[in-house]
């Protein structure tokens, strides 16, 4: 398969959505151009992306293949971590970086203020979320696209084997943070839009974009923006469909596309017992320590095999179909190639296929994350912490409303604390979002399969994913269309974890 692949797989996700139900013909448009993408400024005769001009477009998606690598070391070296507020002028500045690069192939930009958070008792200011227009021929369907722009924390020290904010590449695998997660899929959309460009071709479709710096931190402030002021502003009037690349294949080989993401609820279990930090040498054996309480909650919440043990919490799982079981035989996935890829020594429900799949996609889980407060530095110390914050969340499926979840899991730790007998302060907090699904069989997937199927010579697993996007459901109400994860990068990725990486192949075919 050569580098041209996935701007193929763009072409054709593009040309046939234009056929889909709403028959929407096309007319002559021809975008501006601009020199940072080596475009000339003499404009050549606007031509659709037809079979006959697909291979132009390919020739020139591999001649600029390396500008495309260098545009996204500049984003990697943007460190916008969204969560720590020392990197909140960068998180600033990589929105204004990507309204450059939208500028730069021809879209109407706006910076929408979506106001402030309160962190440590003081108001800091959210980034801006970038919205775009590009096109806005009424004779032809419009997609929105979103993706983000923020990126997880990373040192060096955590384990990369290079700087995790300066792009690296070696055996044809970009590292760094963000590479994959997501700004490498969000340049994608630029570099197709730019082959189009590049070669004179018309794009077949308008193109609207909604980006935000603060989905790795719960898009603070981003569902308020698109219901309270985009929907009534009319701005998803004109909107047929809804795009995102920020999820990934299963595995390394075949592509797939996403119709479902688990939700989640993430909860904040704090106990206290003193007002400070004690000596162990000294206060050790007189004070009930909240250490002790707290792992002793956080031990009841689960058991060894996973199994969630908060009384009624898989009660309202959706049923389990047999539609629905014969999909996951003919999904392409290797548990042990999954259980060598992470190093685990071995995987949960022995290691049988169709149960791991079930229950990564369509059963509930819940993970312990962590703990604030406590001593996690290397060497010895004998502090008895005062407060600690245990960390945890439940992976929420469809028929699970987060409300209803939040109780059961208040509930049950409030029973449990009960039973401790515990005189110090215990107190519970959660913030969830829920579960989302799409109709695999909707035009909208059917053109992306078709698209798929063309240039891999495969159907591509129809799958869902575990982790959760939130805001896919806010732009599901918002616009009322249909939503499509189109995935970029590879299931081996490492996103959020030490040496992210997206493949040049991925990279460079994925330019969707």
């Amino acid at each position: 398969m050569t580098s041209l692949t996935l701007i193929n797989r763009a072409t054709c996700i593009f040309n046939t959505l234009i056929k889909l139900p709403a028959t929407k013909q096309l007319v002559p448009f021809f975008p501006a151009y601009h020199q940072h993408y080596s475009v000339s400024s003499k404009q050549v005769s606007a031509k659709m992306a037809t079979e006959k001009t697909l291979p132009e477009i390919f020739k020139y998606v591999d001649q600029n293949k390396d500008s495309y690598k260098q545009l996204l070391k500049e984003a990697v070296a943007i460190p916008s971590v969204s969560c720590d507020v020392k990197y909140r002028a960068d998180c600033i500045r990589m929105v204004h970086w990507m309204q450059d690069k939208l500028k730069e192939v021809g879209a109407t930009t706006e910076l929408r203020d979506v106001g402030f958070q309160t962190i440590d008792g003081k108001d800091v200011q959210l980034p801006p979320v970038l919205v775009g227009v590009l096109g806005n021929d009424p004779k032809k369907n419009t997609v929105c696209i979103y993706g983000h722009l923020d990126v997880q924390p990373a040192l060096k020290s955590d384990g990369w084997e290079t700087e995790p904010f300066e792009l690296v590449e070696r055996n044809e695998k970009l590292y760094g943070r963000g590479s994959t997660d997501d700004k490498g899929p969000v340049l994608g959309w630029l570099h197709t839009i730019n082959a189009y460009k590049g070669t004179g071709a018309e794009l077949p479709v308008n193109l609207k974009f909604i980006f935000e710096c603060m989905e790795e931190s719960g898009s603070e402030g981003l569902d308020s923006l698109l219901m309270d002021k985009l929907k009534p502003e009319g701005f998803f009037d004109s909107v047929d469909y809804v795009c995102i690349s920020d999820n990934y294949w299963l595995g390394t080989t075949k592509p797939c596309i996403t119709y479902g993401l688990r939700g989640i609820s993430y909860y904040f279990l704090e106990v206290e017992c003193a007002k400070m930090d004690l000596h162990s040498g000294v206060y050790g054996g007189t004070v009930h320590e909240a250490m002790s309480d707290l792992i002793y909650l956080m031990n009841t919440l689960v058991d060894k095999d996973g199994k969630i043990l908060v009384t009624d919490i898989y009660k309202s799982v959706a049923p389990l179909t047999e539609t629905e079981t014969k999909l996951y035989t003919t999904i392409d996935f290797d548990p042990e190639a999954y259980r060598k890829t992470i190093g685990a020594y071995k995987l949960a429900h022995n290691g049988v296929k169709e149960q791991l799949l079930m229950h990564r996609w369509r059963y509930p889980s819940l993970s312990l994350h962590g703990i604030e407060g406590a001593a996690f530095q290397p060497g010895a110390k004998t502090v008895v912490p005062g407060k600690v914050i245990g960390k945890f969340s439940v992976r929420l499926v469809p028929n699970q409303e987060p409300e209803e979840v939040e109780k059961l899991v208040f509930d049950y730790i409030n029973k449990k604390w009960a039973e401790r007998g515990s005189p110090n302060k215990m107190s519970i907090t959660a913030q969830s979002g829920r579960a989302w699904t799409e109709n695999p069989d909707h035009p909208h997937y059917q053109a992306a399969a078709r698209a798929t199927k063309l240039i891999y010579q495969t159907d591509p697993d129809m799958s869902r994913e575990g982790g959760s996007i939130p805001v896919t459901i806010t732009l599901q109400e918002a616009s009322g269309k249909n939503v499509l994860l189109l995935p970029m990068g590879a299931g081996d990725d490492m996103a959020h974890s030490q040496n992210e990486k997206i493949n040049v192949r991925n990279y460079i075919e994925g330019v969707s």
